[in-house]
């Protein structure tokens, strides 16, 4: 049975008396069982509708971008989707710090993802995708004197040593993958409290958590793709997020730490497919636009080079085989002149927005 919390529990000491998982409180409760089957309901809807997809790429090439952005403004590192759709593929050196930053996130999400045939979610993992989010080895603390703080005020200090940040991973990861136990959304949300209350590194933990929730809902059969855009929901209610974390800590208030999460998959899951719905019917007038106005470019290629990611360069074309440098400049020109693209220079490089893709994309709504 897990530890309760020690009694005098302290902010400004180490937690080195942080419970084990799973929980002591009763979880299961009507209310969070109510909302995990929202959750679930609404996840495999969004999966069944990306799986549909002409070209399901783009969702791999856009929200995670997305995703970063969010994640890494949660963290005060602020910029924009647009941003980050125009520095895609370039080099590190060719784009903004904060750019840079956010740019590294979306890899680290991507390099886990495909990390999944090899390892499950766990600390190695873990380790892994926080190095590449800061861009140099991440390992987990060995030294006293980290502390979470806000206006001067500490609010939390992480255990210390590292004999016991591994003893309390080795812990975590085995009740995410017990054979027996709660719903992986559950799971989810308890193990998401867990990893950021030991804080296993001395920075990138936020952002290094939230990428592990969206693997280990790939890991759990739920998602085939990462493509749960949790950020965007812990940013609109972040005050919340960091209160109801602290409650768990405490107060054991584990029920509204639960009940927060599972309605930010639900509310997420029901507006990415809602995005994935308008893709489709954007995808599907653009092809009859691209055939009535430009019938002897090779449609197919041209579509998935335009919906793959917003901004299109010349050498996309090339580099997939559709034509030449000649030929492909040509035909995104021919592109713009109809209206489906939109040229815009970027120092001595020609970018061709698919502006409409992208309005819809950082829309609010699904339009």
């Amino acid at each position: 049975m897990a530890k309760k919390p020690a009694r005098g529990w302290k902010p400004e000491e180490p937690y080195n008396e942080l419970p084990d998982l799973p929980p002591a409180a009763f979880l299961e409760t009507p209310a969070v069982l109510k909302a995990a089957l929202a959750a679930r309901a609404a996840v495999a809807e969004l999966d069944r509708l990306a799986a549909k997809l002409p070209n399901p790429g783009i969702l791999v090439r856009t929200l995670p971008l997305m995703e970063a952005r969010c994640s890494s403004e949660i963290e005060n590192i602020v910029t924009t989707d647009d941003a980050l759709f125009r520095s895609a593929d370039l080099p590190d050196e060719a784009a903004p710090p904060e750019v840079r930053e956010a740019s590294r996130h979306a890899e680290a999400l991507l390099e886990g993802f495909h990390g999944l045939a090899k390892l499950p979610v766990c600390s190695r993992l873990a380790q892994q995708v926080c190095s590449r989010i800061k861009g140099h080895p991440m390992a987990i603390r060995r030294m006293p004197g980290t502390i979470l703080a806000s206006r001067s005020r500490v609010m939390y200090t992480p255990p210390v040593g590292e004999a016991v940040i591994r003893r309390l991973l080795a812990n975590w990861e085995a009740y995410l993958h017990a054979p027996k136990g709660a719903d992986p959304l559950i799971r989810m949300a308890v193990s998401h409290y867990q990893f950021e209350a030991i804080h296993p590194f001395t920075d990138g933990n936020g952002r290094t958590g939230r990428i592990l929730n969206s693997l280990y809902l790939v890991e759990a059969g739920l998602l085939e793709q990462p493509i749960l855009y949790l950020s965007r929901y812990i940013l609109a209610n972040r005050a919340e997020y960091y209160r109801l974390l602290n409650a768990v800590t405490s107060d054991e208030a584990w029920e509204p730490w639960v009940l927060y999460m599972l309605t930010g998959v639900a509310e997420v899951a029901t507006w990415t497919a809602g995005k994935v719905r308008a893709i489709h019917l954007l995808s599907e007038s653009t092809q009859k636009q691209i055939a009535k106005k430009c019938s002897d470019l090779p449609l197919d290629e041209i579509m998935r080079a335009i919906f793959e990611q917003p901004y299109c360069r010349i050498r996309h074309l090339v580099d997939a085989g559709i034509a030449k440098r000649e030929t492909a400049s040509i035909y995104l020109v021919q592109l713009t002149k109809a209206g489906v693209l939109t040229e815009i220079k970027q120092g001595r490089d020609k970018l061709f927005l698919n502006h409409r893709l992208v309005a819809l994309l950082t829309n609010p709504e699904d339009r």
